[in-house]
């Protein structure tokens, strides 16, 4: 049997997530969607900057996700910001619930991307960051960049 090559082209990112928060683990979620949203998506209209997700009655739900309306969908659009269920395994989105209970976690969706012919939501399992783990986090970004320019304009290594 051929062996299915997994194809992954990314939509959307949430940086402000990765900014704001450690990440401690990341799932691999679906999310319904409707027609005329898939073709949003498609085209890249998608925002994940504001969004969190909740657990309710043991099913996960994604808020904030905003996906812009389709141009030729008229009637069939859905309202940008509505609430997305997000499809995992029930003892997935169990585990997710113990942890999600201990103080200071929170469930975000990092990125959304197509899986195949599928849309797919990475969620991660996140900590808040202080203010003065932003700044070491920056500090440290702007080291690498420095030594990055520095062994580029040094040739001679």
């Amino acid at each position: 049997m051929a062996e299915k090559k997994e194809s992954r082209r990314i939509i959307a990112q949430n940086k402000k997530a990765r900014h704001d928060y450690f990440i401690e683990e990341t799932y691999e979620a679906g999310i319904q969607l409707f027609g005329t949203e898939v073709k949003s998506v498609r085209a890249g209209a998608v925002n994940l900057k504001d969004s969190f997700c909740r657990i309710d009655q043991g099913e996960l739900f994604a808020y904030g996700i905003h996906i812009s309306p389709y141009e030729q969908g008229n009637v069939f659009n859905r309202e940008p910001l509505r609430v997305k269920k997000l499809l995992m395994h029930r003892r997935e989105i169990n585990k997710m619930f113990g942890l999600v209970g201990r103080k200071g976690y929170a469930l975000i969706p990092l990125s959304l991307y197509f899986s195949g012919s599928r849309v797919k939501v990475e969620v991660g399992l996140c900590v808040g960051k202080k203010l003065y783990d932003k700044r070491d986090s920056e500090a440290e970004r702007q080291a690498e960049r420095d030594i990055d320019r520095a062994m580029k304009g040094n040739k001679s290594y």
